[in-house]
């Protein structure tokens, strides 16, 4: 196949059902199969794949969309930073509306607050070479798949030497909440979708501890219809059979060792550490800190401001859909008080968001 249109192919996509249908069909229960990429959750909704399956297979998703993970702490530190005088925020545009306990990036720009919308790090370095007299504050979010474009970004401020690019970091890593998940006795999550793009960067292997520790199957797969009915496929194989390993169904793009440069550059400016979760709290081993050597580019020592008291939304149940607990409809606000026009929880406000895919795609009316 060479163009996206082949991998939506509906003759192939009914019998990729059939085949699925067949195989389930004696299957004594109801398999749960958890994706944890936005991207996926987005795709799952669009092509409407939840209805076309069978009943013996469940679909839940789980926290896989970086900007909904990121803790309303951060948010508010974030929109302190931005009324911190000569101090320019510089963000990826999906940050701007998420709300934090009494504002918001938006309304801190409305109100005078430097903030820049950016499409890559580097943009915020161009930034800081161009304002030198000025903090530049880069939100650094997101998983394994944006994390080494920021450190990146660090190692080429230090090389040009500029002592005002500072980076605010929320990076989280995306394996060991999924062992988490995995041992919830509330989900019994049976197998998982992994995220194609994280797993372009860590490799296939990286979930090989999840399989033996858990003995979960674990299924690296793509974005198009056709890429996720296959992962459901091999799935459910793997279920039936009893077995739990990884194989990768996105094999045009991800090897089992994964991407080394990338891998170098986050070992050399990261360390793994504890890291918050929106809804989920405290996970360990699951983010990413700067190593010493770094500290002067980490806008959270460097730059100390007095942040708020976070308080979470009130009625939001954003964090038990992170978790895979509810469906977006199953939260009290969900197209009522919280929309896309008007978002209380960061689930609705990112474009890989679940409530966002769930009110774009379905049935809220």
């Amino acid at each position: 196949m060479k163009h996206s249109s082949e991998y939506r192919d509906p003759v192939i996509a009914a019998k990729l059902l059939a085949e699925i249908t067949e195989l389930v069909t004696d299957y004594p229960g109801v398999m749960t199969l958890m994706e944890v990429c936005g991207t996926h959750t987005m795709a799952i909704h669009q092509h409407g794949i939840r209805t076309l399956l069978p009943p013996q297979i469940r679909l839940i998703s789980g926290p896989g969309c970086p900007v909904c993970v990121t803790p309303i702490n951060y948010v508010d530190h974030a929109i302190a930073l931005s009324r911190r005088p000569q101090t320019i925020i510089a963000t990826f545009g999906d940050m701007m509306r998420v709300p934090g306990s009494s504002s918001n990036l938006l309304r801190e720009k409305a109100q005078g607050a430097e903030v820049r919308i950016v499409y890559s790090p580097l943009d915020a370095v161009a930034l800081a070479e161009k304002n030198s007299s000025v903090a530049i504050v880069f939100l650094g979010i997101g998983f394994e798949t944006t994390a080494p474009t920021i450190a990146g970004s660090i190692l080429t401020a230090q090389r040009r030497g500029l002592n005002n690019f500072f980076v605010l970091g929320a990076h989280k890593t995306m394996p060991t909440p999924m062992q988490a998940l995995a041992a919830d006795p509330e989900l019994q999550v049976s197998g998982f979708l992994t995220p194609a793009h994280v797993s372009a960067v860590i490799g296939a292997d990286a979930y090989q501890p999840l399989v033996a520790n858990c003995h979960i199957p674990c299924v690296v797969t793509g974005f198009e219809p056709l890429d996720v009915l296959l992962g459901i496929k091999m799935l459910a194989r793997q279920i039936i059979a009893g077995e739990a390993k990884v194989e990768i169904e996105y094999s045009r793009l991800v090897r089992p060792e994964g991407n080394r440069k990338a891998q170098q550059l986050l070992a050399q400016v990261f360390i793994p550490s504890d890291a918050r979760w929106r809804g989920i709290g405290i996970i360990p081993n699951s983010g990413l800190d700067f190593r010493p050597e770094y500290a002067d580019f980490d806008a959270a020592i460097q730059l100390p401001v007095t942040v708020e008291e976070s308080i979470e939304p009130a009625g939001c149940r954003c964090g038990d859909i992170l978790k895979g607990k509810i469906a977006p409809q199953e939260c009290p606000l969900f197209a009522r008080r919280c929309t896309p026009q008007d978002p209380v929880g960061a689930c609705m406000v990112s474009s890989e968001g679940t409530c966002a895919a769930a009110y774009k795609y379905g049935d809220h009316d």
